[in-house]
C-alpha cells in the first residue's frame, strides 16, 4: 500500500479497544473518588501558549513542537498540544474559573504530539491522562496527587512503585542555586553536549536533567538543590515528606530530579516502577505556581502530574495485568426468505432498540453459512425464522453452547431473548 500511518503513530483496532476502556474507565473512577472533573482542551493552541508556560529552553519547545501557520494573521502560528497543563491553565484563565472557584481540580485524557524519536511506550502522537489542582498551596495538595496515582497504579497490580522527590525551588531561592551551578559547570562547559552547553546560562538546572553519559558524569559533585532552599520552600518539602510518611508512602529525595518543564516551582516528582529498568519512570508531574501568572492571571498555586497512557498499557501487558478480553452475549438471527427476511428484520430492531448486540446476515445466504457466521462472531442466541416458520408464526430459538432450541410465538421472540440476554 502507498500510503501508510505517519512515523510515530498507531492504528487502534477493534480489539485492542477493549484495553483502551479499561484504563481509561479506572482512571475515570479514581478521579470520580478524588473530586476531580473532566475537561477537554483544544488539539492545537496558539504557539505562544506553550513558549511563555513551558519554557523556550525546554526540549519540547526547541525541538519537538509541531507549528504552522494560522492561516489568519502574518507570523502567528499554532502548535499541537505537545502537553496539557498549558492548555488548562489557558481554560482556566479564558473561563474565568478563578473568579468562580477557590479551588479547582481538572482531569484530562487525550492525544498530545511532539517530533521525537519513536521508540516502546513513546510516539509522536501519544495519549495522555492528567491532572491539575489549582488553588491550594498547601502540601496536603501536593501529596494527594501522588496518592492518587499510586492508588491508580496499584488498582492496575503494580507493585514495587517507588516515588522520585525533589523540591526544585521558587523565584525567591532559585536565583542563587542558578549561580552556584552556572559556576560550578562554567570549568567544565567545553565537555558539555550542544544542548547542554546552550542551557548553562538560559536555565543550567536542566543539565541535571541530561541522558548524556558524559554529562551526567560532570554533574557528579554538583550543588544540591535541597541545600539551598529558601525557609518556605524547606517547610514546604518537609511537610510534603511528612504527609507522604504518614500515608505509608515509598519515596526517595533525588536532588537530581527537576522534570523537563520551565514552570515546576516547590515540589517535583516521578513514580517509578523498577521492573522496566532503565525507562522507569511512568508518571510524573509537580508544583507550578508561577504559571498562571505566567499566563496573564492572577497569583495561583497549583500542582498537577500527567502519564503516558501507552507506556501504561504497556507495562499492564508485560507484567499479564491486563483483563482477558470479555464477550457480551449476542443475537443472531438467521432469516431464510424474503419474507423472513422483512420479518428478521423487524426483531432485530426490537433487540437492538434494548441496547443488546444483535446481527442479521441480510444477503440470503444458506443456513450452514448464516450458522457459521454466528459461531464466529461468539453468538449466545441464534434465532430461526423461515417460512415455515413464518407460516405458523412462530420463531426457533437455538442455544449456541449446548445446541439445543425451542419453538416460540413470533411476537414473543424479541422479549424472550432480550430477558435472557439481560439474565433478568
Amino acid at each position: 500500500m502507498a500510503i501508510q500511518k505517519p512515523r510515530g503513530t498507531q492504528d487502534f483496532l477493534p480489539e485492542q479497544i477493549g484495553n483502551w476502556n479499561y484504563i481509561e474507565a479506572r482512571m475515570r473512577n479514581i478521579c470520580k473518588s478524588y473530586g476531580f472533573n473532566e475537561i477537554r482542551t483544544p488539539i492545537f493552541e496558539e504557539t505562544s501558549l506553550f513558549l511563555r508556560g513551558i519554557g523556550e529552553t525546554t526540549d519540547v519547545v526547541s525541538k519537538e513542537m509541531y507549528s504552522f501557520p494560522t492561516g489568519d494573521k502574518k507570523e502567528q502560528t499554532y502548535t499541537l498540544r505537545p502537553e496539557n497543563t498549558a492548555s488548562a491553565v489557558r481554560a482556566y484563565l479564558e473561563n474565568k474559573i478563578y473568579g468562580k472557584e477557590n479551588i479547582t481540580k481538572w482531569f484530562y485524557i487525550g492525544p498530545m504530539f511532539r517530533h521525537d524519536k519513536p521508540q516502546a511506550g513513546r510516539y509522536r502522537q501519544f495519549h495522555q491522562f492528567g491532572a491539575e489542582l489549582l488553588g491550594n498551596p498547601s502540601p496536603l495538595a501536593d501529596s494527594e496527587i501522588i496518592c492518587m496515582i499510586l492508588q491508580l497504579f496499584k488498582d492496575f497490580g503494580l507493585e514495587d512503585l517507588q516515588v522520585e522527590l525533589n523540591s526544585v525551588g521558587c523565584p525567591n531561592c532559585r536565583p542563587e542555586y542558578r549561580k552556584k551551578l552556572i559556576s560550578f559547570f562554567e570549568s567544565k562547559k567545553d565537555k558539555l553536549c550542544p544542548d547542554c552547553l546552550s542551557r548553562l546560562y538560559k536555565n543550567p538546572l536542566r543539565i541535571l536533567d541530561c541522558k548524556e553519559e558524559t554529562c551526567k558524569e560532570l554533574s557528579i559533585g554538583a550543588p544540591a538543590i535541597h541545600e539551598h532552599l529558601c525557609d518556605e520552600c524547606k517547610d514546604h518539602f518537609e511537610q510534603v515528606k511528612a504527609y507522604l510518611t504518614a500515608a505509608h508512602v515509598d519515596f526517595h529525595v533525588n536532588p537530581r530530579l527537576v522534570r523537563g518543564l520551565d514552570y515546576y516551582t516547590k515540589t517535583a516528582f516521578e513514580v517509578q516502577y523498577a521492573p522496566l529498568g532503565a525507562q522507569s519512570a511512568i508518571a510524573g508531574g509537580g508544583r507550578y505556581d508561577g504559571l498562571v501568572e505566567e499566563l496573564g492571571g492572577p497569583a495561583t498555586p497549583a500542582i498537577g502530574f500527567a502519564m503516558g497512557m501507552e507506556r501504561v498499557l504497556l507495562t499492564l501487558e508485560k507484567q499479564n495485568l491486563l483483563p482477558e478480553t470479555t464477550i457480551d452475549p449476542s443475537v443472531f438471527i438467521v432469516a431464510l426468505g424474503e419474507r423472513a427476511q422483512i420479518e428478521a428484520f423487524k426483531v432485530l430492531q426490537v433487540i437492538r432498540g434494548a441496547y443488546c448486540s444483535a446481527e442479521m446476515d441480510g444477503q440470503n445466504k444458506s443456513m450452514k453459512s448464516q450458522l457459521k457466521y454466528a459461531n464466529k462472531i461468539h453468538a449466545k442466541y441464534v434465532i430461526i425464522l423461515g417460512d415455515d416458520e413464518l407460516a405458523r408464526q412462530e420463531a426457533i430459538i437455538r442455544y449456541m453452547e449446548t445446541g439445543e432450541q425451542e419453538t416460540v410465538p413470533l411476537t414473543e421472540v424479541a422479549m424472550r431473548v432480550i430477558s435472557m440476554v439481560k439474565g433478568c
